[in-house]
């Protein structure tokens, strides 16, 4: 590690200029941009200091800015593409439907093709109800929980994400959201304590658990945590909404529940879902699942909850989903891109050591996340669980170090999510190497190795 403090932001400044000489038409569109969009961007996500690429194509693990400069790409379509960029059997799914209808305004068979493979593969799932997003889908599941259940209130987990809705953002808390709302959506810590706490109270419609969130790496055993979870909703009578709109299809092709062998009531899935396309899902248990329906018998004499939505099980969305749901139902899928993620985990971590700079790269699955300060050192290994001594959760890339880092791995050709990255099956031991190797570069570009 340096031997004084680097300077971040005049290393930060210097890299920016670098990137800004050498990006000049991204730079073009980022200007542009700024007349039409906030800070030029269409996602929180993708702002980026000194800009966002402007992206010309993309297909395996690559994608090309329209400087004409390639990245291997750890965005992978905010993490829905498992199978790379433009596979095959995705792209002709998609062309042959699109000359068939984009939109028939009525039922059709792909629905019923994508429908079928969401219940083969997830734990628990009995029939669905396709939107248009995740974080529609995590609305739908709050909502049929309400109807349900006869209850109002909403249990989550600080700092767990489950899209932008007002009732489900409340947790990462934004502007706008009316301050009201925490009498009905109560956000607690993941602490058994806690957990019974508040479902005691009787009055819980649901507790919403994000499967994916970097508190279960904290967890000392995942699985006995969600069986927690389990067991106190179904004495409280509350429902357990699990939500797997990054872990679903990936963790396992059945997910995170699957992995784990413990499976909600409800579960919100997006993402790989849908093949790269826009979609999304609440699956789980009929009789809770029918609160949309017409028949007042399957809904047990409950009050009908509405749900329209135009693009709802759209044809082009399911094409691409239950062609991606057939391949994605072999483990292969997952196994591959698991081995990818660890070999890189443990060659970033042995980047670290070797350049005597505290921190981790660790994650779950095919996923990774990269932390840096402390004073800990990381063992030259993958992370996949609890290490004795070692502070994962001390901070995220924020503020000028991480602006640093993500300009500094750019210019070394690759493109992270912002402090974490998503692997895919297209992603080869020599996409892993090179990474490795621009970790090291990037370190010593920002001044701390």
């Amino acid at each position: 590690m340096a031997t004084s403090a680097p300077d971040l932001q005049g290393a930060l400044e210097r890299l920016s200029a670098e990137f800004t000489s050498s990006h000049p038409r991204s730079f073009a569109h980022h200007t542009a941009a700024l007349a039409r969009f906030p800070n030029a961007v269409t996602h929180d996500s993708r702002y980026t200091v000194p800009f966002n690429l402007s992206i010309d194509h993309a297909q395996g693990a690559y994608k090309w800015d329209v400087d004409g400069q390639r990245y291997i790409d750890f965005v992978t379509g905010h993490g829905s593409l498992i199978l790379g960029h433009g596979h095959p059997a995705i792209v002709e799914a998609v062309t042959t439907q699109a000359a068939r209808g984009t939109h028939v305004g009525g039922n059709h068979e792909l629905e019923l093709a994508w429908a079928d493979a969401v219940c083969r593969i997830v734990p628990g799932a009995e029939m669905v109800r396709f939107t248009s997003s995740g974080t529609e889908a995590v609305m739908m599941a709050i909502r049929m929980a309400r109807g349900f259940t006869g209850r109002t209130r909403v249990v989550q987990f600080a700092g767990h994400f489950h899209g932008w809705s007002d009732i489900a953002f409340g947790a990462a808390g934004s502007a706008g959201i009316p301050t009201s709302l925490r009498d009905i959506a109560t956000v607690i810590q993941p602490q058994a304590d806690a957990i019974e706490a508040e479902l005691a109270k009787d009055d819980v419609a649901a507790l919403i658990v994000e499967t994916s969130h970097p508190s279960f790496f904290t967890q000392d055993d995942p699985a006995a945590f969600l069986q927690h979870l389990r067991d106190t909703t179904q004495q409280h009578g509350a429902l357990l909404i699990v939500d797997e709109v990054v872990s679903g299809f990936r963790w396992a092709p059945g997910g995170a529940q699957e992995k784990y062998g413990v499976h909600g009531d409800l579960t919100t899935l997006a993402k790989i879902l849908a093949g790269g396309l826009p979609g999304g899902a609440v699956t789980g248990r009929a009789d809770v699942i029918s609160m949309v329906s017409f028949d007042a018998a399957a809904r047990g004499d409950r009050p009908k909850i509405g749900h329209p939505g135009t693009y709802n099980g759209n044809p082009l969305s399911a094409a691409a989903g239950s062609s991606c749901l057939d391949i994605v139902a072999d483990p292969a899928v997952q196994r591959r891109a698991d081995a990818s993620a660890a070999a890189l985990r443990a060659g970033m971590n042995a980047a670290l050591r070797d350049a005597n700079v505290p921190g981790c790269v660790y994650g779950d699955s095919s996923m990774f996340r990269i932390t840096l300060g402390g004073s800990d050192l990381p063992p030259a290994t993958d992370l996949r669980g609890p290490i004795a001594g070692l502070s994962i959760e001390r901070e995220t890339l924020v503020g000028p170090l991480g602006q640093a880092l993500n300009v500094a791995m750019m210019q070394n050709g690759v493109a992270l999510f912002g402090s974490r990255g998503i692997m895919s099956i297209a992603h080869e031991d020599a996409d892993v190497q090179y990474t490795v190797q621009a970790f090291s570069n990037s370190l010593q570009a920002i001044g701390l190795a």
